[in-house]
């Protein structure tokens, strides 16, 4: 019976994320609901701390970026990139993990991209290996970012005194080795751009030609005017960067956790009477919203409006359903799980990574894949310092190329370089995402052992 459950779990996983959007949640939903009727399970606790989490933490990026905060750090990170186009390779990726890791959001890699793929292409370097690994870094900053639902989650899942200052303190090195070695692999990937006769047909195009020699001084100015163009930019980015500070003083320092009296555990307070980090990501980040739009002059419908927002929705309701039918399948099938992957699991807990991965693939969220899998881990017995090693193979959404990071990056590729292979998994993205995890969670046990 477990074999036609676990089919059922897959199949709405498959077909939602076919489906993009908000799918993920509604079939997510659907399996609830033959999980409840049909097999008559018992309904998990919902998701609703890490809904709660992302409902904030996107809402106050969102507010940034309707104050200019984002457009002011990709004017910063446009300048830094195009300074140093020969390191294209470098210096696209690096720059966009930590923009992504500051803000807690692989979206603004969005606005990166055509810069990266623009520089790359007109210092003749071929686009597909500085964009694939811009892409793939753009992922694993958000484990490790004080400001991503992922990180977050898994704070609150292993719910102890200084989670999350220990997440960062092994994920973050972790995943800057595996980006750099990731990098590294790249360098030589396909053919040189003079020899690939897809640009060269290409060049066989006028516009294609002007582009290519287009004014970069020009799109810079261009870039630093609209940057500058709110003057409250600088500001709602450091109040961004408090909130941010705040949740990782917290997170490092315990001891200094608000304490509101011993009693009776609930949904923000645990038992010893210490706020849950959680609840204080939820009341820190919001608060900063409020302080932009107070003293930044930002609107609440600028918020609404902003993309940012509308993104928040979609990932509110993705995680509703396919982690609370997840977590059902899970609860419901603990004995049989335990009993199949237990032994090997207790004797190899690194072996449990393939299984975070694989979810990864099929889930195109880090919270959703930490919030289903992280749990299971705990009941199979694995360490918090070996679930924390192997957070990063979370990032595995780039498998199948359906992932919006990539199919942006294959448009803003004007020479045609990066692309989905004739098998649909021989993409630009396999090679440089595959290592990058493979070298951030080998790296991560490592410091684990040693930090932890």
């Amino acid at each position: 019976m477990i074999w036609l459950q676990f089919a059922l779990l897959l199949g709405m996983i498959l077909v939602g994320s076919n489906m993009k959007g908000i799918g993920l949640g509604v079939m997510g939903m659907v399996g609830m609901l033959v999980f409840v009727l049909v097999f008559h399970m018992k309904p998990a606790d919902p998701p609703l701390d890490v809904m709660l989490i992302i409902l904030s933490i996107v809402t106050t990026a969102a507010t940034l970026q309707a104050a200019g905060g984002l457009d002011y750090l990709v004017g910063i990170a446009e300048n830094l990139i195009r300074k140093n186009p020969a390191q294209i390779t470098f210096v696209g990726p690096f720059v966009t993990y930590f923009l992504c890791l500051f803000a807690g959001t692989a979206h603004i890699a969005y606005s990166l991209m055509p810069i990266v793929a623009e520089v790359s292409a007109k210092k003749g370097i071929r686009p597909e290996r500085p964009l694939s690994m811009t892409v793939v870094a753009s992922h694993m900053a958000l484990t490790g970012s004080p400001m991503s639902a992922a990180t977050a989650a898994l704070a609150a899942l292993l719910a102890y005194p200084g989670a999350q200052a220990n997440i960062l303190m092994v994920c973050i090195p972790a995943c800057i080795i595996g980006v750099a070695v990731g990098c590294f692999s790249v360098l030589k990937m396909g053919k040189e751009l003079k020899d690939d006769p897809v640009y060269q047909e290409h060049l066989q195009d006028p516009a294609f030609v002007a582009w290519l020699k287009g004014n970069e001084a020009k799109k810079e100015s261009e870039a630093k005017s609209t940057s500058a163009s709110n003057e409250k930019a600088p500001l709602a980015v450091a109040i961004f960067g408090m909130a941010i500070m705040a949740i990782v003083l917290f997170g490092a320092f315990p001891q200094w956790v608000p304490n509101v009296g011993a009693g009776e555990a609930n949904f923000s307070v645990d038992a010893n009477g210490n706020l849950k980090m959680g609840t204080l990501i939820e009341i820190i980040t919001l608060s900063a919203a409020a302080a932009i739009m107070l003293l930044c002059k930002t609107t609440p419908a600028a918020v609404v409006k902003a993309s940012l927002f509308n993104s928040m929705a979609a990932a509110v309701v993705s995680v509703f359903g396919v982690v609370w039918m997840s977590a059902t399948f899970m609860a419901h099938n603990e004995p049989a799980i335990k009993a199949l992957l237990g032994d090997v699991v207790n004797a190899y807990p690194w072996s449990f990574t393939f299984a975070v991965f694989v979810m990864g693939v099929l889930m195109f969220s880090q919270a959703a894949t930490t919030k289903t899998m992280m749990p299971l881990g705990l009941a199979l017995g694995i360490s918090n310092p070996n679930l924390i090693a192997m957070f990063p193979a979370v990032n595995s959404d780039f498998v199948l190329p359906g992932y919006p990071t990539l199919l942006a990056a294959i448009n803003f590729d004007r020479t045609g370089s990066t692309s989905i292979g004739k098998y649909v998994i021989n993409h630009s993205f396999m090679r440089g995402g595959v290592i990058t995890i493979g070298v951030a969670c080998a790296v991560g046990f490592v410091l684990a052992s040693v930090l932890l």
